[in-house]
């Protein structure tokens, strides 16, 4: 039988289909394999192929663009968005438009090909999102950004061109509707009940057990209750907090050994999946500190969006969140 959910935070409407599971079409997984590439621009020795530097973490010092690195931050060579210019908004009555201005940076995340996030240290995990919140600070800076997006592809059928562990950064000067819409709901669940609606989550989630993961001193990993993919995980703060790039340092580690955590158990359970993951942070000038709430979302590549998800804006889900949360919960790394 279907079950139609509706998501607390955006009113969004899933429908959570489990007889679907058994058409191998709707549910087919693609292992990810790292393919050994001698001309890979993201690997060391090959730093001449990409841009200058932006940030890098080097083991013993050493000048910008050279070897001995462990994490590079460069501007991606292809941007959608561009730093140069000046932010124009025009429009011809109806029609609205802007100049292209943002940026667009790529944080090659280990000097070795073969590594991932699930294979690489806690520490290494560590560094990474160091680097995120860097990068974001530094960002913040130019009063043209209102939004800063930090994702990553993991595999071709997620969207990665290449097989080097790498994630991306990208600056706008709008606010994503999605973003938008999670930030309207949270603010009304606020408005009507003077708590924080992902705060609300993680305690019943916590409190229930039927949807929680994992858990450690600073982070809780759960499936969403109305989950638009199978396997949808997000991991939130325990402690209430708009914006990631202003947690306190020990919650990085504490981000860092739980993102390992579910990646690894990810990994046993789907066979190495594609997956991509996204982190939500508040916007960059918008108050949102009493209701708005940072969390990471990582969703595996396991099955398509269609027409029916295009026509309607219903997400159908052949695997109930409690069944996947189970899942994830046995396979311990």
């Amino acid at each position: 039988m279907s079950e139609l959910r509706k998501d607390p935070v955006t009113g969004r409407w899933v429908i959570i289909s489990t007889d679907r599971s058994k058409r191998l079409s709707d549910f087919s997984p693609e292992s990810v394999s790292i393919v050994p590439d001698s001309s890979c621009p993201f690997c060391e020795g090959h730093e001449q192929m990409t841009p200058h530097e932006l940030l890098a973490r080097r083991r013993n010092g050493g000048p910008p663009d050279g070897t001995g690195w462990d994490l590079r931050v460069v501007p991606n060579q292809f941007p959608v968005l561009r730093v140069e210019g000046t932010l124009d908004r025009q429009g011809e009555g109806l029609f609205d438009r802007m100049n292209g201005i943002g940026a667009h940076e790529v944080i090659i995340e280990s000097p070795k090909h073969e590594d991932t996030l699930a294979t690489m240290s806690e520490s290494a995990v560590e560094q990474v999102l160091g680097a995120f919140r860097d990068r974001i600070h530094d960002l913040k800076r130019d009063r043209r950004f209102r939004y800063i997006i930090v994702f990553k592809n993991h595999g071709t059928a997620a969207g990665a061109s290449i097989d080097h562990t790498h994630s991306q950064l990208i600056a706008l000067p709008i606010i994503p509707r999605e973003v938008r819409d999670e930030m309207d709901g949270a603010r009304a669940h606020y408005a009507n009940k003077e708590r924080c609606v992902f705060c609300d989550i993680v305690s019943q989630d916590s409190r229930e057990g039927r949807r929680l993961i994992a858990d450690n001193a600073d982070m809780v990993a759960l499936a969403p209750y109305a989950p638009r993919f199978p396997f949808e995980t997000w991991i939130l703060p325990k402690r209430h907090q708009s914006l990631f790039e202003d947690a306190p340092r020990h919650e990085y580690a504490s981000l860092a050994r739980m993102l390992s955590d579910i990646l690894r158990r990810m990994n046993k359970t789907l066979r190495h999946p594609p997956y991509n993951l996204l982190i939500h942070s508040a916007p960059l000038a918008e108050p949102a500190g009493d209701f708005y709430h940072w969390h990471v979302e990582i969703i595996p590549k396991l099955t398509k969006v269609a027409g029916f998800e295009w026509a309607t804006g219903f997400y159908v889900n052949p695997t109930a969140p409690e069944e996947a949360a189970q899942a994830l919960r046995d396979a311990r790394p």
